[in-house]
């Protein structure tokens, strides 16, 4: 079982998510805790202000929302009372068992799982502190679940996970066979949250090995001026097709403003992944002065790196991003260095006409392709759990963020 646990600002987009897919037919709410009233009695109106009611006993707190997400590998059957089961014992273990929650089960995925929305403002007012919650009381109640109800464990079966869940992801986004917005949102929000560009056109290389675009608009036009963020999808040959979709209909509202504090963010995150994607470019040229264009981007390939060269109207290369599939970073070849940068690699690439097609880099042969390190297996609830407000209590990000603070309070005690 992995547990996530986010919290955030605004109880009612959490519940409008949960809500939209039960009317699409994705997912269902199975169970509730201090509502009152059977599940199935339940109207909108009466779940928003379930939660309300607690909220507003505390005005002072921002933070009054939490959403949370348990996910099961793809091999275990586990019915509605059984999931149910395991939801309140969860809560009551991290210490919301005496809040109000309400329990989804969704169908969006390929494996078992269900969301929990609830408030860590409790009855008397008092916010139930999450600093560490992820760490502490979540983990500590996941192993012990984990033992008792006799699922398989995250950490052991990690393997098994990540060919389970990456296969959605693992696709090209075609123009006419798939749902768009729903395409394209379930892509956006796994890649916004889950790699590490600093601008808009590293954005677009990752989300170009999808068939999808960050579009703009031209600099001359009201979008662009407005700060306006459109997704599109884009055939093989990078042109535009179909209807776009505005940023901020997607879940998680992936925006300028928001992907403007990714940018400063992610400038530190990506940082300690530089010295593998330098090493795997050496690699590529195995110690000779020069190699062809293709053979470069096959054994970039290998490791799991695309990478993209940009050239002018007269044919002249003047720019080179590397996208690292493996440790899901971006970066501009003369971010890494001189040595890296267009000039110096087109310098040394031959036969410069040939490349792999956009959908090469996203499934590279068994051959060709290692196991990626990373949590690779996570992908489908980075995308269910993604949310422009949110806090995520689980992932690396948090950990970094409280020793931050815990250092800037030992400075002013000082």
């Amino acid at each position: 079982m992995v547990a996530k646990v986010n919290s955030g600002k605004n109880i009612q987009g959490i519940l409008n998510y949960n809500e939209n897919k039960v009317r699409e037919g994705m997912a269902k709410c199975i169970h509730e805790n201090l509502f009152g009233r059977e599940v199935d009695k339940l109207t909108f109106n009466t779940k928003l202000k379930g939660f309300e009611n607690f909220i507003n006993r505390n005005r002072r707190a921002t933070t009054n929302a939490v959403h949370i997400s348990l996910n099961f590998h793809a091999s275990e059957k586990l019915s509605q009372d059984k999931l149910t089961e395991i939801a309140s014992t969860y809560m009551d273990k991290i210490g919301f068992g005496n809040q109000p929650y309400l329990v989804y089960q969704h169908f969006d995925a390929a494996h078992p799982h269900i969301h929990i929305v609830t408030t860590n403002i409790n009855s008397e007012g008092k916010r139930i502190l999450l600093y560490n919650i992820g760490k502490n009381q979540s983990e500590k109640a996941r192993k012990e679940i984990e033992q008792d109800y006799e699922l398989i464990k995250a950490s052991g079966r990690q393997q098994e996970l990540n060919k389970t869940h990456s296969s959605d992801l693992n696709k090209r986004v075609e123009y006419g066979k798939a749902e768009t917005k729903r395409s394209i949102s379930n892509v956006v929000r796994f890649v916004v949250r889950a790699y590490r560009y600093t601008s808009i056109a590293e954005l677009n290389a990752v989300l170009g090995q999808y068939n999808i675009m960050a579009d703009r608009g031209s600099e001359r036009s009201q979008m662009n001026k407005k700060n306006g963020l459109l997704y599109r999808l884009i055939d093989d040959k990078g042109k535009k097709v179909g209807v776009p979709i505005k940023a901020s209909s997607i879940y998680g509202k992936p925006t300028m403003m928001y992907l403007g504090k990714q940018f400063k963010l992610n400038e530190a995150l990506r940082a300690p992944h530089k010295e593998r994607l330098k090493k795997c470019i050496d690699a590529a040229f195995n110690g000779k002065s020069s190699i062809t264009r293709a053979a470069f981007e096959y054994r970039l390939r290998k490791e799991r790196i695309r990478v993209l060269f940009r050239k002018n109207d007269e044919g002249r290369y003047y720019g080179i991003t590397f996208v690292d599939n493996m440790t899901r970073v971006v970066f501009n070849g003369s971010d890494l260095g001189k040595a890296y940068s267009a000039k110096a690699i087109t310098e040394r690439l031959t036969k410069m006409d040939g490349a792999a097609p956009r959908g090469e880099w996203l499934n590279p042969s068994a051959q060709e392709a290692p196991q990626s390190h990373t949590d690779v297996g996570l992908e489908q609830i980075v995308v269910d759990l993604t949310k422009a407000e949110a806090f995520d209590h689980t992932s690396p990000e948090a950990a970094l963020k409280r020793r931050r603070k815990k250092r800037r309070r030992k400075g002013k005690s000082l």
